[in-house]
């Protein structure tokens, strides 16, 4: 168990960030070595955890198919392995959403990524109401909740602006259920974040940095409020590996630039 009243400052910490209007980075992590690289790279201020590397990196298949309670163990010796505030991915919330959050907090956890998966809109805020109470009663009222609506995701061959109204109307109803940020995933293109960016207010939009999307210094102009990297930092690390490998079979050895992390 870790100690709630440290635990509710990092959550004030990382609740700040979002806020501030410098645009906060996020570089995902998946286990403990990950974190401490990234903890240990000058300007990183905050971490968040990847549900999809974390359950590749132990066998399974994404979407919820890890047992939650090897993924809270996971993100808690993330969040134990550095001083800075961490935020997990806890895709939709493992069947009970508020005590998944509360065992996260529990582990040192202090923000959280949960997904409305597109379930009926009542139903989605009532489950970003209970998680905000949840963390209230543990203690760490300033949670940031990272209220995720997957409306560009599972768009499919829908009408784009119909899938912009959608995201609208579901990230304006989680924020004023009290959620303090709405994460939209996609290939967003910079009219899509600067309409979400007038829905929601400066600051309360979090995106994905997809090849394509605009810079992050433009999304930093256009009042987003913060950037991860979800699954793709984890298969930067892994092409490094296959390079290497297919190096080692070409006759190669380490690359000359490589660092010792660890």
């Amino acid at each position: 168990m870790t100690d709630k009243p440290d635990t509710a400052v990092r959550a004030s910490t990382l609740l700040a960030l979002h806020q501030a209007p410098e645009l906060l980075t996020v570089v995902n992590v998946w286990d403990v070595i990950s974190a401490q690289v990234v903890t240990g790279v000058e300007g990183t201020r905050a971490l968040a955890t990847a549900s999809h590397s974390i359950a590749a990196s132990r066998g399974y298949e994404d979407g919820e198919n890890i047992p939650v309670d090897e993924m809270i163990a996971e993100v808690g010796r993330i969040a134990a392995a550095t001083h800075l505030p961490v935020s997990a991915d806890l895709e939709g919330g493992y069947g009970n959403a508020p005590e998944t959050i509360r065992k996260a907090i529990g582990v040192g956890i202090v923000g959280a990524n949960l997904e409305d998966q597109m379930k009926p809109l009542a139903e989605a805020v009532a489950q970003v109401e209970a998680v905000m109470k949840a963390a209230a009663a543990e203690g760490v009222p300033d949670f940031v909740l990272n209220a995720r609506t997957d409306a560009f995701v599972k768009a499919g061959d829908r009408d784009k602006a119909e899938v912009l109204a959608d995201a609208v109307e579901r990230g304006k109803a989680f924020l004023d259920a009290g959620a303090p940020v709405v994460f939209v995933p996609g290939r967003l293109d910079e009219a899509q974040i600067s309409a979400l960016v007038e829905a929601f207010g400066p600051q309360r939009l979090t995106t994905i940095a997809i090849p394509g999307t605009p810079s992050l210094a433009r999304q930093a102009e256009l009042g987003v409020a913060r950037v991860s990297f979800g699954p793709l930092s984890q298969n930067v690390a892994l092409t490094a590996l296959a390079k290497l490998v297919e190096g080692v079979q070409q006759g190669e050895g380490v690359p000359a630039d490589m660092r010792v992390l660890n």
